[in-house]
């Protein structure tokens, strides 16, 4: 098991909270491929290989603004 370090969530996103934001939802959407496209012979855990290209900077991301309610 591989242990990342709060400065090294943070060296990419700028805040370790988004960092594991965006990196959670990037594990729900490996989780979601299916069988046939996950690479074979992986056996690091859908959250490590998430917080490795995080770290790396192979995940881009944006922001967006919450949405009003209607009123």
């Amino acid at each position: 098991m591989r242990v990342f370090t709060p400065d090294e969530v943070a060296s990419t996103t700028g805040s370790k909270y988004l960092g594991v934001l965006v990196s959670a939802k990037y594990t729900r959407e490996l989780n979601a491929l299916p069988r046939d496209l996950k690479p074979l012979g992986e056996e690091r855990k859908l959250t490590t290989r998430a917080m490795e290209a995080l770290t790396s900077g192979q995940i881009e991301f944006r922001l967006v603004g919450r949405r009003r309610g209607m009123e």
